[in-house]
Formats: structure tokens, C-alpha cells, sequence
């Protein structure tokens, strides 16, 4: 049996140095506490893995000590054995009533002591590898959970979480902005990846923040590209004008702390296909022409422009500097009318 630390609390002094020493024999390390109040005051010093509890003393009796240690969060799972005089029945229930693990009369057996003690200790330990098990998996559902919070959108977590699943779904009236580096292709070759990775480390975590301000959703990132709704999980009054918001914050971040980066923003609003795909490494996601039409967009124009389609420039021209730049191609769109925010900010 591995050694223990056990508490022994008794009034008589006598009584302390034969239980030290019965325990030490055991290869057990002792405390000792001449009455309850000191009793209570060694456990909140120093864990203990047993109490061995006499139960007529002055002060505190071990009644009330019994009834303390059992009302302790910290404390209730101590074994706790009485050891006492008091041989009456209903002495002994009221113990075991109590949460007592046993109860041993004086003078005690050596023997059946050392029994009493073994087995409340092989409990406590027990007990002891349980609740180390059961944190361990707490904090791994916690560690899962954060994973999943990094993956999935807030809602698609919970979604996933009461079902089991996320269901595929048709959203209308979402906002979905692209927010593209210029150059960064080529000034990621002629940098070390350890720079790269910091560098695009800085702008997703900065970007991540300013979509959150704006109450939109970040999707994903594809190379040096941004994606972000907004009305898509959670519903949003106003989503073009959290887009264009969002696009001029992202542009500006992006040249601070010494960035030197230029943005190119494309914005459209309409339904889209959302749902998680994948088996091992799953991603939330989504489809359609309004993700299309907003990811080609962005590869539009000039250096610092956030491009607006027809259907966006309708939910903001009258709040926001918008210029027509003409109808241009777009892959699989034909032609279509594309307007530019205006350099000052959005009101």
C-alpha cells in the first residue's frame, strides 16, 4: 500500500501518540489536531487522504467536525473513520448517517485498524483516479470544443452539438465579402515562410476581429484571401453596410503596424448554400452565384477598391459615395453593372 497522509484528532494526548504510532508503522505520514476547531484548521492548511476522528472533544465534538468535513466541497470525499469511547448504537448510526466511512470503538485492534484503514484509503484512491479521469476528458471536451469554435461558425457549433449535425440549408439575403492582398503571391516568394506565416497570422487574427465588430461571420480564408457574411447564422439589419465597413477597417488595418499591404474588396448579396463538409478535416462552407459573383469581384480594379454589385450598390448608394465603373465581364455572369465605394468612408 502506498503511504498516505492521514489526519488523527483526538483530545487525549495519549490516545494521538498510539495512533502515531500505529501509523507509522503502517508507513504512513500523520497530523495531528487536539480538538475539532484544530481539526478544521489542519484540513484547510494541507490535503489529507484520511481522518481518523475521535468524537467526544471539547470545543468542536466530532459530530460537528464529521458534519463539516461532509459539507466541504473541498473536503466530502476524505474517508473519515470515527475512533471513540461511545460504543451506543445510535452513536454509530448517526455516524455512518452522517458519511462516516466506519466506526471503530477504543481501545481498537492494530489489526482491524490497519483493515479499516486500507480499505478506506484503496476507496479514496480509487475514487481519486476517477475524478483525475473525468477532468482529463472535461478538459479534452473543452479543448474540442475550442477546436470547433476555430472551425465552425458560433451557431453551426451549437447546431452541431444538439443534432449531431449541421443540416444544409438555402440562405437568403446574405452579404458575402472578399477581401483580397494585392501581391501577396509574389512578395511571398521573396520572403522566408517564417515571415509569411506571422504576417498572414496577423491580418486573419486582425480581420477575424473587425468581422466580429461588424456583427458579421467570418467563413474562411483561402490563400491571401478573406471571406465574411454577414445575415447568414445570426440575422443583421443592415449587412451590405457592415460589408462596406468591414472592407474599408480590413483595408486600413492592413497597412498599420507597418503593413504595407493594399486590399481589394468584392461585395454582392443574395441567397447562398450553406453546410459542413468533409470527414477529418470538415469546414463550414457555402455556395452559389452570390459567392461567386463577390470572389470575382474582388479580383477586380484598382489597388484599395471594394467593388459593390448591382444588388449591393442598391442597399447603400444612398448612404455611401458610390461611383459606376461600367459593365464588366465576369466568368460565368456575362456582363454586369459594378460600382466602386468612394475613397471617404461609408456614413
Amino acid at each position: 500500500m502506498q503511504p498516505a497522509r492521514i489526519l488523527i484528532v483526538d483530545d487525549e494526548p495519549f490516545n494521538l501518540d498510539v495512533l502515531e504510532q500505529e501509523l507509522e508503522l503502517l508507513g504512513h505520514t500523520s497530523v495531528r489536531a487536539e480538538n475539532g476547531r484544530e481539526a478544521l484548521d489542519r484540513l484547510d492548511d494541507q490535503p489529507f487522504d484520511l481522518v481518523l476522528l475521535d468524537v467526544m472533544m471539547p470545543q468542536l465534538d466530532g459530530f460537528a467536525v464529521l458534519g463539516r468535513i461532509k459539507s466541504h466541497d473541498a473536503w466530502r470525499h476524505i474517508p473519515v473513520v470515527m475512533i471513540s469511547a461511545l460504543t451506543d448504537i445510535s452513536s454509530v448510526v448517526r455516524c455512518i448517517e452522517m458519511g462516516a466511512e466506519d466506526y471503530l470503538p477504543k481501545p481498537f485492534e492494530p489489526v482491524l485498524l490497519e483493515a479499516r484503514i486500507g480499505a478506506c484509503l484503496q476507496r479514496k484512491w480509487l475514487h481519486d483516479r476517477e475524478q483525475a479521469h473525468l477532468e482529463a476528458i472535461d478538459r479534452e471536451r473543452k479543448r474540442a470544443d475550442e477546436l470547433l469554435h476555430a472551425i465552425l461558425p458560433g451557431l453551426a457549433v451549437a447546431e452541431l452539438k444538439s443534432t449531431g449535425c449541421v443540416k444544409p440549408r438555402l440562405f437568403a439575403d446574405v452579404a458575402v465579402v472578399f477581401v483580397d492582398l494585392v501581391g501577396f503571391t509574389a512578395w511571398c516568394h521573396a520572403h522566408p515562410p517564417e515571415e509569411v506565416v506571422a504576417e498572414v497570422q496577423r491580418l486573419a487574427e486582425a480581420f477575424e476581429d473587425i468581422s466580429h465588430q461588424h456583427c458579421m461571420e467570418k467563413i474562411k480564408t483561402i490563400g491571401d484571401a478573406f471571406m465574411a457574411t454577414a445575415n447568414l447564422l445570426r440575422p443583421h439589419g443592415d449587412p451590405v453596410m457592415a460589408a462596406v465597413h468591414c472592407a474599408r477597417d480590413m483595408a486600413t488595418i492592413a497597412r498599420c503596424d507597418g503593413g504595407v499591404w493594399q486590399v481589394r474588396a468584392g461585395i454582392h448579396i443574395g441567397s447562398v448554400v450553406g453546410g459542413v463538409v468533409g470527414r477529418t478535416k470538415f469546414t463550414f462552407d457555402l455556395w452559389g452565384d452570390t459567392v461567386n459573383v463577390a470572389a470575382r469581384l474582388s479580383s477586380l480594379g484598382s489597388e484599395g477598391a471594394i467593388l459593390l454589385s448591382p444588388d449591393a450598390f442598391e442597399r447603400v448608394h444612398d448612404r455611401c459615395a458610390v461611383v459606376a465603373v461600367g459593365r464588366v465581364a465576369l466568368k460565368g455572369k456575362g456582363e454586369l453593372e459594378v460600382y466602386q465605394c468612394a475613397p471617404q468612408s461609408p456614413t
